[in-house]
């Protein structure tokens, strides 16, 4: 039974493969934020990413490469009642635990996850920096309507609905639209207010527009029908990553 004096402990983990110069500033961001453990689960990272983890994170998984395959991982691996998914190039605010913490005495609240801002590297020209934040509005707003998250979220939910509904799928892409949308089926999901930070890189490599389409169809195409490894092989990710 818990209410409004309960400390839920959260875990947050971090799915990592050749994240090597920005993961010991994800873990340093999650345990500012107030996270109770930070776990890095390592996909045969090639450039020294469990080295560069080790010294700041609670725990260092290795686990064969793919997203969905890692998270669970590290799920496994965890204590926190609160499981929370943290991708290696996204960042948490201070307070961001606080107020999973605070929704999460709510009742009947499962999950949710938190609005995103795309971060431009410096010197960007004006109009992708335009572009980028209206797809952050364009996702928040679609994640407080319909209440589907994606990873770039960081999607939270308690321990036992993650079990209940059968951990990540592990699939080769839309692991966590499978899992956003399993997880509103089970019941309420919240969108907080603290937004996290999520580098726009790949927007930047390839090309705003083309990766807006390419990603809003593909989630359209999934729901649809569309088997998970013919996404990935439109997408462009490998089956390691």
């Amino acid at each position: 039974m818990t209410g409004p004096g309960t400390r839920l402990p959260v875990s947050v983990i971090i799915p990592a493969r050749n994240e090597a110069a920005i993961i010991a500033a994800t873990v340093r961001s999650a345990r500012e934020a107030g996270a109770d453990e930070v776990i890095v689960v390592d996909g045969e990272s090639r450039d020294g990413t469990p080295d560069a983890a080790r010294p700041i994170a609670d725990a260092v998984i290795l686990s064969p490469p793919g997203r969905a395959v890692q998270m669970n991982a590290g799920a496994m691996a965890s204590k926190g009642k609160i499981l929370l998914f943290l991708h290696a190039d996204t960042s948490m605010a201070n307070g961001a635990i606080a107020a999973v913490r605070e929704a999460m005495v709510r009742e009947g609240v499962l999950g949710g996850a938190f609005p995103v801002r795309l971060e431009v590297s410096t010197g960007a020209p004006l109009l992708r920096k335009a572009a980028l934040r209206l797809t952050s509005r364009m996702i928040n707003l679609r994640a407080r309507l319909l209440r589907a998250y994606t990873g770039d979220q960081a999607i939270f939910l308690r321990r036992d609905v993650f079990e209940e509904i059968g951990a990540y799928p592990e699939i080769p892409l839309m692991e966590d639209v499978e899992l956003s949308r399993r997880l509103t089926r089970r019941g309420r999901t919240v969108l907080l207010p603290v937004p996290v930070t999520t580098s726009a890189r790949r927007w930047e490599e390839h090309g705003t527009l083309r990766t807006i389409l390419l990603m809003w169809g593909l989630r359209l195409a999934y729901l649809l029908g569309m088997p998970p490894a013919r996404c990935a092989d439109l997408y462009g990710r490998r089956p390691e990553e």
